[in-house]
Protein backbone atom coordinates (compact mmCIF):
# COMPACT_ATOMS: atom_id res chain seq x y z
CA UNK A 1 0.00 0.00 0.00
CA UNK A 2 1.54 3.48 -1.01
CA UNK A 3 0.89 6.05 1.77
CA UNK A 4 1.00 10.16 1.16
CA UNK A 5 0.39 12.78 3.38
CA UNK A 6 -2.87 13.97 2.98
CA UNK A 7 -3.95 17.73 3.98
CA UNK A 8 -7.17 18.88 5.18
CA UNK A 9 -9.29 22.63 5.40
CA UNK A 10 -11.70 22.90 7.95
CA UNK A 11 -15.08 24.28 7.24
CA UNK A 12 -17.13 25.82 10.25
CA UNK A 13 -20.71 23.95 10.58
CA UNK A 14 -23.45 25.44 8.15
CA UNK A 15 -21.65 28.19 6.33
CA UNK A 16 -18.83 28.23 3.64
CA UNK A 17 -16.26 29.29 5.57
CA UNK A 18 -12.95 27.79 6.94
CA UNK A 19 -10.77 28.66 9.69
CA UNK A 20 -7.05 27.72 10.06
CA UNK A 21 -5.92 24.80 11.92
CA UNK A 22 -4.59 26.74 14.93
CA UNK A 23 -7.51 28.33 15.44
CA UNK A 24 -10.23 25.37 14.48
CA UNK A 25 -10.82 24.68 17.89
CA UNK A 26 -12.42 27.68 18.59
CA UNK A 27 -15.00 26.73 16.17
CA UNK A 28 -17.44 23.56 15.05
CA UNK A 29 -15.74 22.38 12.22
CA UNK A 30 -15.31 19.81 9.78
CA UNK A 31 -12.34 18.52 8.38
CA UNK A 32 -12.70 18.33 4.57
CA UNK A 33 -10.18 16.80 2.41
CA UNK A 34 -8.06 19.17 -0.14
CA UNK A 35 -5.88 18.59 -2.98
CA UNK A 36 -2.42 18.47 -1.78
CA UNK A 37 -0.96 20.00 -5.02
CA UNK A 38 -2.21 23.46 -4.05
CA UNK A 39 -0.75 23.20 -0.65
CA UNK A 40 2.81 23.79 0.20
CA UNK A 41 4.23 22.99 3.20
CA UNK A 42 0.92 22.79 4.93
CA UNK A 43 0.23 26.29 3.44
CA UNK A 44 -2.86 26.71 1.38
CA UNK A 45 -3.01 28.26 -1.36
CA UNK A 46 -6.24 29.81 -0.65
CA UNK A 47 -6.79 31.11 -4.53
CA UNK A 48 -6.16 27.90 -6.26
CA UNK A 49 -8.65 26.89 -3.08
CA UNK A 50 -11.51 28.78 -4.77
CA UNK A 51 -10.85 27.95 -8.09
CA UNK A 52 -10.05 24.13 -7.16
CA UNK A 53 -14.11 23.32 -6.61
CA UNK A 54 -17.31 25.28 -7.91
CA UNK A 55 -18.72 25.19 -4.30
CA UNK A 56 -15.68 27.08 -2.96
CA UNK A 57 -15.73 29.81 -5.39
CA UNK A 58 -17.37 31.87 -2.86
CA UNK A 59 -15.37 30.73 0.56
CA UNK A 60 -14.52 32.88 3.42
CA UNK A 61 -11.08 32.26 5.55
CA UNK A 62 -10.32 32.66 9.14
CA UNK A 63 -6.51 33.17 8.73
CA UNK A 64 -3.89 32.57 11.28
CA UNK A 65 -1.84 35.76 13.05
CA UNK A 66 0.31 35.76 10.30
CA UNK A 67 -1.99 36.06 7.81
CA UNK A 68 -1.63 32.43 6.57
CA UNK A 69 -4.34 29.49 6.34
CA UNK A 70 -2.60 26.43 8.10
CA UNK A 71 -3.98 22.83 6.81
CA UNK A 72 -3.69 19.99 8.87
CA UNK A 73 -2.10 16.82 7.84
CA UNK A 74 -2.17 12.58 8.38
CA UNK A 75 -0.52 9.94 6.70
CA UNK A 76 -3.36 7.98 4.59
CA UNK A 77 -3.37 5.80 1.55
CA UNK A 78 -2.61 7.40 -1.49
CA UNK A 79 -6.02 7.39 -2.97
CA UNK A 80 -7.75 10.12 -5.77
CA UNK A 81 -10.49 10.01 -3.11
CA UNK A 82 -8.65 11.41 -0.44
CA UNK A 83 -6.71 14.27 -3.17
CA UNK A 84 -3.20 13.19 -1.69
CA UNK A 85 -1.74 12.13 -5.03
CA UNK A 86 0.56 13.91 -6.19
CA UNK A 87 1.28 14.84 -10.14
CA UNK A 88 5.14 14.39 -10.56
CA UNK A 89 4.35 16.65 -13.66
CA UNK A 90 3.76 19.37 -11.17
CA UNK A 91 7.11 19.13 -9.49
CA UNK A 92 9.61 18.60 -12.30
CA UNK A 93 7.38 21.92 -13.87
CA UNK A 94 8.32 23.84 -10.94
CA UNK A 95 11.66 22.40 -9.50
CA UNK A 96 13.07 20.02 -11.69
CA UNK A 97 13.76 16.38 -12.74
CA UNK A 98 16.95 16.31 -11.16
CA UNK A 99 14.95 17.76 -7.67
CA UNK A 100 12.61 15.14 -7.48
CA UNK A 101 15.12 12.54 -8.61
CA UNK A 102 17.19 13.55 -5.42
CA UNK A 103 14.28 13.81 -3.30
CA UNK A 104 12.69 10.32 -3.76
CA UNK A 105 16.04 8.82 -3.27
CA UNK A 106 16.66 11.24 -0.20
CA UNK A 107 13.11 9.87 1.69
CA UNK A 108 14.80 6.30 3.09
CA UNK A 109 15.81 3.74 1.88
CA UNK A 110 15.00 2.10 -1.06
CA UNK A 111 13.70 -1.19 0.78
CA UNK A 112 11.81 0.47 3.51
CA UNK A 113 7.62 1.56 2.75
CA UNK A 114 7.52 5.15 3.22
CA UNK A 115 4.62 7.62 2.90
CA UNK A 116 5.29 10.27 0.21
CA UNK A 117 5.39 13.81 1.60
CA UNK A 118 6.97 16.99 -0.59
CA UNK A 119 7.05 19.03 2.07
CA UNK A 120 10.58 18.93 2.09
CA UNK A 121 11.57 19.09 -1.73
CA UNK A 122 12.93 22.33 -1.61
CA UNK A 123 15.93 21.30 0.33
CA UNK A 124 16.90 19.03 -2.21
CA UNK A 125 16.23 22.36 -4.30
CA UNK A 126 18.07 24.21 -2.23
CA UNK A 127 21.08 21.83 -2.53
CA UNK A 128 21.18 21.78 -5.91
CA UNK A 129 21.07 25.77 -6.37
CA UNK A 130 24.41 25.63 -3.60
CA UNK A 131 26.19 23.04 -6.21
CA UNK A 132 25.45 25.36 -9.15
CA UNK A 133 27.08 27.89 -7.01
CA UNK A 134 30.48 26.48 -6.76
CA UNK A 135 30.42 26.99 -10.79
CA UNK A 136 28.37 31.09 -11.45
CA UNK A 137 27.72 33.32 -9.16
CA UNK A 138 24.26 35.08 -9.06
CA UNK A 139 25.29 36.77 -11.70
CA UNK A 140 26.06 34.32 -13.89
CA UNK A 141 29.47 34.79 -14.33
CA UNK A 142 31.78 31.26 -14.55
CA UNK A 143 33.51 31.05 -11.14
CA UNK A 144 35.85 27.96 -11.97
CA UNK A 145 39.52 27.92 -11.61
CA UNK A 146 42.63 25.73 -12.06
CA UNK A 147 43.69 27.16 -8.82
CA UNK A 148 45.30 23.61 -6.90
CA UNK A 149 42.92 22.63 -3.89
CA UNK A 150 43.75 23.09 -0.07
CA UNK A 151 44.27 19.98 1.88
CA UNK A 152 41.16 20.67 4.00
CA UNK A 153 39.12 20.95 0.35
CA UNK A 154 40.41 17.20 -1.06
CA UNK A 155 39.77 15.53 2.07
CA UNK A 156 36.28 16.41 1.92
CA UNK A 157 36.25 14.97 -1.43
CA UNK A 158 38.08 12.11 -0.50
CA UNK A 159 35.86 11.38 2.40
CA UNK A 160 32.50 12.11 -0.19
CA UNK A 161 34.35 9.60 -2.66
CA UNK A 162 34.40 6.58 0.07
CA UNK A 163 30.97 7.48 1.28
CA UNK A 164 28.96 7.62 -2.08
CA UNK A 165 31.29 4.36 -3.55
CA UNK A 166 30.29 2.59 -0.82
CA UNK A 167 26.62 3.90 -0.52
CA UNK A 168 25.92 2.76 -4.20
CA UNK A 169 27.42 -0.56 -4.04
CA UNK A 170 24.94 -1.16 -0.66
CA UNK A 171 21.96 1.10 -2.42
CA UNK A 172 22.45 3.16 0.77
CA UNK A 173 21.03 6.36 -1.50
CA UNK A 174 19.41 8.75 0.75
CA UNK A 175 23.22 8.50 3.38
CA UNK A 176 24.69 9.36 -0.27
CA UNK A 177 22.72 12.74 -0.55
CA UNK A 178 23.11 13.61 3.36
CA UNK A 179 26.66 12.89 2.43
CA UNK A 180 26.97 14.90 -0.67
CA UNK A 181 25.19 17.97 0.93
CA UNK A 182 27.09 18.32 3.60
CA UNK A 183 30.59 18.18 1.44
CA UNK A 184 28.69 20.74 -0.78
CA UNK A 185 28.99 23.07 2.39
CA UNK A 186 32.12 22.89 2.94
CA UNK A 187 33.31 23.47 -0.40
CA UNK A 188 31.13 26.64 -0.51
CA UNK A 189 34.65 28.56 -0.98
CA UNK A 190 35.81 26.06 -3.78
CA UNK A 191 36.04 26.72 -7.24
CA UNK A 192 39.48 24.54 -8.37
CA UNK A 193 38.49 22.65 -11.53
CA UNK A 194 39.88 19.68 -9.72
CA UNK A 195 37.54 19.11 -7.10
CA UNK A 196 34.75 20.49 -9.28
CA UNK A 197 35.63 17.94 -11.54
CA UNK A 198 35.01 14.64 -9.49
CA UNK A 199 32.51 16.31 -7.52
CA UNK A 200 30.48 16.64 -10.92
CA UNK A 201 30.93 12.79 -11.54
CA UNK A 202 30.08 11.81 -8.33
CA UNK A 203 26.53 14.06 -8.52
CA UNK A 204 25.67 12.13 -12.08
CA UNK A 205 23.86 8.88 -11.02
CA UNK A 206 21.76 11.00 -8.94
CA UNK A 207 21.28 14.04 -10.79
CA UNK A 208 21.71 13.77 -14.20
CA UNK A 209 20.63 16.79 -16.00
CA UNK A 210 22.75 19.28 -13.76
CA UNK A 211 25.70 16.81 -14.10
CA UNK A 212 25.76 16.81 -17.77
CA UNK A 213 25.23 20.26 -17.98
CA UNK A 214 28.16 21.44 -15.57
CA UNK A 215 30.32 18.81 -17.22
CA UNK A 216 30.24 20.57 -20.55
CA UNK A 217 30.83 23.86 -18.82
CA UNK A 218 34.32 22.20 -16.90
CA UNK A 219 35.83 21.28 -20.53
CA UNK A 220 34.99 24.37 -22.54
CA UNK A 221 31.32 23.91 -23.09
CA UNK A 222 32.13 20.54 -24.76
CA UNK A 223 32.81 17.00 -24.00
CA UNK A 224 36.26 15.43 -23.18
CA UNK A 225 36.66 13.41 -26.42
CA UNK A 226 33.20 13.75 -27.05
CA UNK A 227 31.93 12.08 -24.11
CA UNK A 228 29.62 12.39 -21.74
CA UNK A 229 29.68 12.30 -17.70
CA UNK A 230 28.59 9.50 -17.60
CA UNK A 231 31.65 8.03 -19.64
CA UNK A 232 34.36 9.27 -17.26
CA UNK A 233 35.97 7.69 -15.09
CA UNK A 234 34.83 6.94 -11.86
CA UNK A 235 36.81 8.67 -9.13
CA UNK A 236 38.94 6.76 -6.60
CA UNK A 237 39.67 8.30 -2.61
CA UNK A 238 42.95 8.26 -1.22
CA UNK A 239 43.19 7.31 2.56
CA UNK A 240 46.31 9.62 2.44
CA UNK A 241 43.87 12.64 1.64
CA UNK A 242 41.44 11.95 4.25
CA UNK A 243 43.28 12.27 7.23
CA UNK A 244 43.28 15.68 9.15
CA UNK A 245 46.23 17.57 9.37
CA UNK A 246 44.91 18.89 13.07
CA UNK A 247 42.73 17.46 16.11
CA UNK A 248 41.34 19.62 18.41
CA UNK A 249 42.35 18.03 22.17
CA UNK A 250 40.96 19.58 25.76
CA UNK A 251 43.00 21.01 27.88
CA UNK A 252 42.46 19.87 31.47
CA UNK A 253 43.58 21.23 34.80
CA UNK A 254 43.62 18.84 37.94
CA UNK A 255 40.76 17.05 35.86
CA UNK A 256 38.98 19.95 34.62
CA UNK A 257 38.84 21.12 31.11
CA UNK A 258 39.45 24.74 30.74
CA UNK A 259 39.67 25.23 27.22
CA UNK A 260 40.89 23.29 23.67
CA UNK A 261 43.44 23.54 21.63
CA UNK A 262 44.63 22.38 17.68
CA UNK A 263 47.65 20.16 17.54
CA UNK A 264 49.43 18.32 14.91
CA UNK A 265 47.84 15.19 14.48
CA UNK A 266 51.09 13.23 14.00
CA UNK A 267 52.94 15.43 17.17
CA UNK A 268 54.04 13.35 19.60
CA UNK A 269 53.49 13.15 23.58
CA UNK A 270 56.14 15.42 24.22
CA UNK A 271 55.50 17.96 21.15
CA UNK A 272 51.94 17.94 22.57
CA UNK A 273 52.68 18.61 26.00
CA UNK A 274 55.08 21.37 25.07
CA UNK A 275 52.52 23.24 23.22
CA UNK A 276 49.88 22.87 26.24
CA UNK A 277 52.77 24.58 28.19
CA UNK A 278 53.25 27.26 26.34
CA UNK A 279 50.07 28.10 25.61
CA UNK A 280 49.14 31.90 27.09
CA UNK A 281 45.63 30.52 28.42
CA UNK A 282 47.57 27.88 30.92
CA UNK A 283 49.01 30.17 32.53
CA UNK A 284 45.99 31.72 33.91
CA UNK A 285 45.64 28.93 35.08
CA UNK A 286 49.01 27.67 36.73
CA UNK A 287 49.86 30.99 37.65
CA UNK A 288 51.07 31.10 41.51
CA UNK A 289 50.56 26.50 41.17
CA UNK A 290 52.82 23.99 41.24
CA UNK A 291 52.82 22.12 38.17
CA UNK A 292 53.17 18.26 39.68
CA UNK A 293 52.47 16.54 36.11
CA UNK A 294 51.36 16.14 32.72
CA UNK A 295 49.93 13.67 31.45
CA UNK A 296 48.71 13.26 27.50
CA UNK A 297 46.54 11.00 25.85
CA UNK A 298 46.86 11.19 22.02
CA UNK A 299 44.13 12.57 20.42
CA UNK A 300 42.41 12.30 23.55
CA UNK A 301 43.12 14.56 26.48
CA UNK A 302 45.84 17.33 27.86
CA UNK A 303 46.07 16.96 31.76
CA UNK A 304 48.20 19.13 34.14
CA UNK A 305 47.61 18.20 37.38
CA UNK A 306 48.61 21.40 39.91
CA UNK A 307 48.10 22.11 43.56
Amino acid sequence: MIQGRSNFVYRIKDTNTFVSFDKKDQYDVTPIHVDVNIVAADILDVEAFKAWRPEYNDAEFILNDKGQYVCGWAIEKMSKSMFNVVNPDMIVEKFGADTLRLYEMFLGPVEQSKPWDTNGIDGCHRFLKKLWGLFYDREGNYIVTDDAPTAEQEKSLHKLIKKVTQDIEQFSYNTSISAFMIAVGELQKCHSKAILRDLTVLIAPFAPFIAEELWHTLNGNGNVNGNSVFDAQWPAWDESKMKDSEITMPVQFSGKTRFTMQVPADASKDDVEKLALADERTARYTDGKQIIKTIVVPGKIINIVVK
